[in-house]
């Protein structure tokens, strides 16, 4: 087996059914495997893989394990040389599958290869860079990320048409893994809730020797990916922890002190602000606030806050 797929579904179900057409009317010139996990859905996704798509494997869970378990589900039972984590409202556009491959194929150094993931506009997404630095998510938590004069060092340059860039994580809705680097690293940290998964895995496979790419030429659309402040106040509490503890195991304890104090004073401040400009604003700070210190959201409560996405 080549290339093994694996698309995690919580609920997704017309998106899933229109991310495995597009697998299928663009497969790779070798060997596939693709591998749905149902999260115990209640639309009938597992109906209409079992129905529209018999060639699929198919595991459904009695509950909702998360995206992070599923995916290592998955990765037990799969068998392709190439694994490839790909979300379940994505559309693989031609040739993109087989370009990842042949890449895996011709650069042996490679451990990962992420697509480039465009908005349905075609315009690209931020789907590499960096591993993140105390200096950027302080910029990402107070919001300088999008200003100009920060943006020129937190985002890379966009992609030429043709170019493979060497980059140390990319984005998880369309990555590619050599299985024996997955073999030497491990598969990806269940302590990781959602979120941060996947740079957590590029940082593993990069120490271990291996290096990740980008590459142009792999277009895949993303029809998530929203910005930052449209994420609900829960799903926000939960990317900040991810990236505490993504601090706490590659940075160590004083760093992840760090950014815990950073996140949670951008939080209190964005309160207070929000108060002075009136009663209204202030209870969605509340909420971030409750989030963020006290309240510990199950996946399923995650998964309603962001409801008709993949809960990743």
């Amino acid at each position: 087996m080549d290339l093994s797929i694996i698309i995690i579904n919580w609920n997704t179900r017309d998106l899933l059914a229109q991310c495995l057409e597009s697998v299928y009317a663009n497969p790779p010139n070798s060997e596939l495997e693709v591998i749905v996990v149902d999260n115990h859905s209640s639309d009938a996704s597992a109906a209409m893989v079992r129905t529209s798509f018999p060639q699929v494997r198919l595991f459904e869970n009695a509950e909702n394990v998360g995206f992070v378990r599923a995916n290592n589900q998955a990765l037990l039972k799969c068998r392709g040389r190439y694994v490839m984590l790909l979300n379940s409202d994505t559309i693989v556009k031609p040739d993109a599958l087989t370009r990842m491959v042949s890449f895996l194929d011709e650069h042996p150094e490679a451990g990962i290869v992420g697509a480039s993931v465009l908005n349905p506009d075609g315009t690209p997404q931020r789907c590499f860079g960096s591993f993140p630095t105390i200096l950027s998510e302080s910029a990402y938590a107070w919001g300088l990320d999008s200003s100009p004069l920060c943006s020129k060092w937190l985002v890379p340059a966009p992609l030429h048409s043709d170019e493979c860039r060497q980059t140390d994580w990319v984005l998880g809705a369309a990555l590619m893994v050599r299985r024996a680097a997955l073999d030497r690293v491990g598969y990806l940290d269940e302590e990781y809730f959602m979120y941060s998964e996947e740079i957590d895995l590029c940082h593993r496979v990069k120490k271990d020797g291996w290096t990740n790419y980008v590459l142009a030429a792999a277009p895949i659309i993303h029809l998530g990916g929203q910005s930052a402040q449209q994420i609900p106040a829960p799903m926000k509490a939960e990317l900040f922890r991810s990236k505490v503890k993504y601090f706490r195991k590659h940075r160590g304890r004083l760093a992840a002190a760090f950014m815990h104090s950073v996140f949670a004073l951008s939080i209190l401040a964005r309160r207070a602000a929000y108060r002075l400009r009136g009663r209204k604003q202030t209870v969605g700070l509340w909420t971030d606030v409750w989030s963020y210190f006290v309240r510990k959201e199950s996946h399923h409560d995650l998964a309603l806050a962001q409801p008709g996405t993949v809960s990743d």
